[in-house]
């Protein structure tokens, strides 16, 4: 059954926008289309702000806030529930985390990372390493 329903507490990851790749809560719904979210600023970098829903993954975290909760309010919860620490145990937060800093990577660290790749072959080909099974 679904149960990643659109609600106020329920954390998401903004997929388009400025925003994109951040973490906020929704706080508020606006309309079928439309909610209002938060970040709050100081722990996710993204304002209070209305945002259609077709640019949110939802995730399985919740707090207990209510309707159009401010945001000290929206932050104590979050601290309390320990929801961002949950969230970045997932195996989708690494997956987000890891392609964030591919992407932040320059071309000497590109570099280091084929040599490392390399080197690491050739160790498995020498036969000084056992080959491991995903």
């Amino acid at each position: 059954m679904y149960t990643r329903f659109v609600e106020p507490g329920r954390l998401a990851l903004i997929t388009y926008g400025p925003c994109a790749g951040k973490m906020c809560t929704v706080v508020d719904i606006v309309d079928q289309k439309r909610v209002v979210v938060d970040g709050p600023e100081s722990v996710t970098g993204v304002r209070r702000h209305m945002m259609p829903v077709k640019r949110l993954s939802l995730t399985d975290f919740t707090s207990k806030i209510a309707r159009g909760a401010r945001e000290k309010t929206l932050r104590l919860a979050l601290e309390k529930d320990g929801v961002m620490a949950k969230w970045s145990a997932t195996a989708w937060a690494k997956k987000v985390k890891a392609k964030e800093v591919r992407s932040k990577m320059t071309d000497f660290d590109r570099f280091k990372l084929m040599v490392a790749r390399k080197k690491r072959t050739a160790e498995i080909k020498k036969g000084g390493m056992k080959k491991t099974r995903k």
